[in-house]
């Protein structure tokens, strides 16, 4: 797996539907859609949430290989999770050897737990995809700013949020370069075997925090410098404003968790 295939946190300009909708439609969208997939309950209510989703996916004109690549990075998590509950959901066995089973119920629940992490992820990234870091923390602190009555620092953690997501990228392209300067000097990441790789990642380490360290106090002296401030009176290059856009696709979107309900409640 190359550092390149770590996607998380990057923003892809654009001009699609989705890429115009509020933040904060988005981020109810999302957290709608997480509610919906941990509520189905059989293959026709995945379907659906997996038909949202690809529609969503073309709206946004985001390249289906570009998210494809992004879930290389946790290939290896999916696979364990349903070998897990392929070998160990209880029922009656298919195929046994010794302490190792194979039943009918593990076979679906295989299959239901690939599905949603996979739809999850997917989901996720559409979100960071398509909304800048700057965007994402105005519609977070909105939708949080009801909190702020119980006196808890919501743009504080909104800005903290959105830095740590917009330094994912940032961070990994820091240690691809740190990788390929160790690489010129003799380094070996490539050979051996898993703990050997992991333990020649460890020279990255000193390196890497120390850079991370530089950015951070880099990015506070700059806020420092330009008066930055957050709370009350903090001003907004972009007002944000529900249109008629963001009401249709909430209205969809709470259409889709009652779909998957009443396909819950018929069983499906």
């Amino acid at each position: 797996m190359a550092l390149k295939d770590i996607t998380l946190g990057q923003y892809f300009p654009g001009n699609s539907f989705i890429h115009r909708l509020d933040p904060r439609t988005k981020l109810l969208f999302t957290v709608l859609y997480i509610v919906a997939l941990f509520s189905a309950k059989r293959l026709p209510s995945y379907l659906l949430l997996m038909a949202v989703l690809a529609v969503c996916i073309q709206i946004s004109r985001v390249r289906l290989k570009t998210i494809l690549r992004g879930m290389k990075p946790i290939l290896f998590i999916i696979v364990l999770t349903a070998i897990l509950n392929l070998f160990y959901t209880p029922g009656d066995p298919i195929w046994q050897w010794k302490f190792l089973k194979i039943t009918v119920e593990g076979i679906w629940a295989a299959i239901y737990m690939v599905l949603r992490i996979s739809m999850l992820i997917t989901c996720t990234f559409l979100l960071t995809y398509t909304t800048s870091p700057i965007l994402l923390t105005d519609g977070l602190e909105k939708l949080l700013g009801p909190l702020k009555k119980l006196r808890v620092p919501v743009h504080e953690l909104s800005m903290m949020m959105s830095i740590a997501l917009r330094f994912i990228p940032t961070l990994i392209e820091e240690t691809d370069k740190i990788m390929s300067a160790q690489k010129a000097r003799g380094a070996d990441f490539d050979t051996g075997n898993l703990f050997q790789k992991a333990r020649a990642l460890v020279p990255l380490l000193v390196p890497l925090f120390i850079s991370a360290f530089r950015r951070a106090d880099e990015l506070a002296i700059a806020m420092e410098c330009r008066c930055y401030h957050g709370g009350e009176g903090r001003t907004r290059l972009r007002q944000l404003i529900f249109v008629r856009r963001d009401y249709l696709a909430l209205a969809g979107s709470l259409f889709m968790v009652a779909a998957v309900y009443v396909l819950r409640y018929l069983g499906w």
